[in-house]
């Protein structure tokens, strides 16, 4: 199974558009908004979320460009962890695609095919995720019942957010996707066992760092309704992960405050002692 990182930023990406922090005007690397492309054969890829930066993250990966013929891609369909619009806006870039599966949590799919709606603009087929995708055995792991913005009145029953576990019956190799963790959901540990490489959700560092130096006057509340789990401190990730044997563990989807985003900060330091990994886009993995 071959793994592609093709952004690991949050919405907005890195540095992001509006924003003058101190981070944001460094020589820190820049990285476009998650998502990964996952194959089993290197021909057919299929997408783990559609970031709205999915057009040139497309161009900059020569596996997934157009081609041979005029009209052929190799993109296959989109697994998507939720209906956040940094994960599905992605698809209308693709609306030009043919037939192309997407595959998600019910709650999701309903809500774009309703009140965002991305459904309306390509040639879609909504599903729940099937156990066998491209030759990969999938499973979902529902995580949070977070809403999107847009769909907070939905009365839909959750779960409205997932992670994925991949796994690869030829080689054996195990994906687990979970960029979108309110908090260590309970099976996870189960859920990661045995994984080769687990991508982790690593919004923010602290619990109140957009109220920091970085973003001052966005309050702490602003932060913690967005529904991360933070790396540091006692109920972060970092601390279920240090020293814990078995997969390599790596973060993404890095919001634009977060002081690990710069390489020679104490805090990227950290998560690198404790064994985990800071991936950039176009890492490319083989499982």
């Amino acid at each position: 199974m071959k793994v592609l990182l093709l952004g690991t930023a949050a919405g907005g990406g890195f540095p992001q558009w509006n924003c003058a922090c101190s981070l944001c005007t460094s020589d820190a690397p820049h990285r476009t908004q998650d998502c990964v492309a996952i194959s089993a054969d290197g021909r057919g890829w299929y997408l783990l979320n559609a970031s709205p930066d999915i057009r040139a993250q497309i161009l900059g990966s020569p596996v997934l460009r157009a081609g041979p013929g005029p009209r052929e891609t190799p993109l296959r369909g989109a697994l998507i962890t939720d209906a956040e619009l940094d994960h599905t806006l992605g698809l209308v870039m693709l609306r030009e695609a043919p037939s192309f599966g997407v595959w998600g949590p019910d709650a999701a799919l309903h809500a774009m095919r309703g009140a965002l709606p991305v459904g309306r603009y390509g040639d879609w087929r909504f599903s729940p995720v099937a156990p066998e995708i491209g030759g990969l055995r999938v499973s979902a792991l529902p995580v949070s019942d977070k809403k999107p913005k847009y769909a907070r009145d939905s009365t839909m029953d959750g779960p409205w957010v997932v992670a994925y576990r991949i796994e690869d019956p030829a080689t054996g190799g195990v994906f687990v996707y979970a960029p979108c963790l309110a908090a260590w959901p309970p099976g996870f540990d189960e859920f990661t066992d045995g994984a080769d490489y687990v991508l982790l959700d690593g919004t923010f560092y602290g619990a109140d760092e957009m109220s920091g130096a970085t973003r001052a006057g966005v309050g702490t509340q602003a932060q913690r309704a967005m529904g991360h789990v933070p790396i540091s401190g006692a109920d972060g990730s970092l601390a279920r992960i240090r020293d814990r044997p078995g997969p390599r563990w790596a973060y993404t989807h890095l919001n634009n405050t977060n002081p690990a985003l710069a390489p020679d900060s104490p805090e990227h330091k950290e998560i690198l002692a404790a064994g985990a990994e800071l991936p950039l886009d176009g890492t490319l993995l083989d499982l």
